[in-house]
């Protein structure tokens, strides 16, 4: 019967003719429909923005082998400005790596070949696991194994031998210290070598254009932060039910920033052109760039259209790419453009410092720490809480004269943050 049954299976089989067609698969019967098959993919690494054409893959977040769904996270490559995940198109398994960490990708390039299909089924996987495991434990239980009938014989104890007095240290013979720790070599003085991955290398690389383009300069003042801190206190918790939006004093200096650029619109300004430049762009938006640290390095997320924003609009859209940046989920659209850059140290406790111009940009105000000083009010001294704030600017197209005002108006903006709804 078996081979009866073996003839008839054969039988219905589809033959392939001598040209090598055969009968598609969607013709056949439903009996021989269950046949799977598996193609290769190749994952090339994806187009990353205009700008950039390479990058260093920097880990592989799964290994060969191993089943991802589509979307599911492979690789990451690092760029001189964001990181890049490089997701599989499709379901598969993961068959080889084309590149290794660290190299050098770009656009294009292949880097995974991945098997199309199906999680493998686990259940198959698991019995000649296990069989192998007891067939490995057995040949060890009997080579190991000893007759029962034989104890080893007891160790006896040995017999303590009397031991010989410390001789006498004679006079003027020196100790041996050759079992005593050497204190110079107590010290740990190793050295380690990192390469800079690709974004603090363009950190570098454009702070020190910033120092070699432009004519920096910095001008300094210092604000009573007083009726700013009783504006926030008497408002942030009702802030923060309404909207779950926690009120800082960073929307406030933006609002006072745009409102000191209507008057002084050169610091919004850039210059662009050969040769270091020959035209002056004025635009009527303001694009801030708010500086984050993050672990890999400083980076700028912009916040557009401040001028169109309240306070509290700007304090979440600073929240947004705040948290976006510490998450490493800044895309380079975030990043791009800019107009006026805000760093804020004060967070990190400086109490003062010059930080540098954002390229192409004309200026950029930093922040420091609020302390306690004593300060002239009303013809009496008085303790208040003080920050210092300074201005460094581009002085190829702002005069001190016109620095020195943007800074006097935005310190009056928070010393009385009620001009600012004027």
């Amino acid at each position: 019967m078996l081979y009866r049954s073996l003839r008839i299976v054969a039988r219905a089989a589809p033959k392939f003719s001598a040209c090598g067609s055969h009968t598609p698969l969607r013709h056949l019967p439903l009996q021989f429909q269950h046949v799977r098959t598996y193609a290769d993919k190749i994952v090339k690494v994806p187009t990353m923005a205009e700008s950039i054409s390479e990058g260093t893959l920097k880990q592989w977040s799964k290994q060969i082998g191993d089943f991802v769904e589509q979307d599911e996270e492979i690789a990451t490559i690092e760029t001189d400005k964001i990181d890049v995940a490089v997701n599989a198109p499709e379901a598969g398994t993961i068959k080889e790596f084309l590149v290794n960490e660290e190299d050098t990708v770009t656009v294009g390039q292949d880097i995974v070949r991945m098997e199309l299909g199906g999680a493998p089924s686990e259940g198959g996987e698991k019995k000649p696991k296990e069989s192998k495991d007891v067939a490995a434990k057995e040949p060890a239980a009997g080579k190991d194994a000893k007759p029962e009938s034989t104890p080893e014989p007891e160790a006896k104890p040995e017999a303590s031998k009397p031991t010989a007095p410390p001789a006498p240290e004679k006079k003027g013979e020196k100790k041996d210290d050759s079992s005593a720790p050497n204190l110079a070599t107590l010290g740990n003085r190793e050295e380690r070598r990192v390469k800079m991955n690709r974004m603090r290398l363009r950190i570098a690389e454009r702070l020190k254009q910033s120092q070699n383009t432009a004519a920096s300069l910095t001008t300094f003042n210092e604000v009573d932060m007083s009726a700013l801190m009783e504006f926030r206190k008497l408002y942030k918790d009702e802030v923060l039910k309404k909207t779950g939006v926690k009120l800082g004093f960073m929307s406030a200096f933006s609002r006072a920033c745009v409102l000191a650029m209507r008057d002084l619109p050169g610091v919004n300004a850039s210059i662009e052109g050969p040769n270091g430049g020959d035209t002056i762009v004025y635009r009527d938006y303001v694009d801030i760039s708010v500086a984050v640290a993050t672990e890999k390095g400083l980076v700028t997320p912009v916040v557009r259209n401040v001028e169109a924003l309240d306070m509290i609009g700007i304090e979440k859209a600073i929240a947004d790419m705040g948290k976006k940046a510490r998450d490493g989920k800044l895309t380079i659209e975030d990043m791009a453009g800019g107009t006026f850059t805000i760093s804020n140290g004060g967070v990190f406790g400086s109490l003062m410092g010059t930080p540098i111009i954002n390229l192409p940009q004309t200026a950029v105000l930093g922040l420091h720490a609020i302390k306690d000083r004593p300060a002239v009010v009303n013809g009496k001294v008085e303790v208040r809480p003080m920050m210092y704030l300074a201005l460094t600017y581009d002085h190829r197209l702002l005069d001190g004269r016109e620095a020195v005002q943007f800074l006097v108006k935005v310190k009056e903006c928070i010393e009385d943050p009620r001009k600012m709804l004027l």
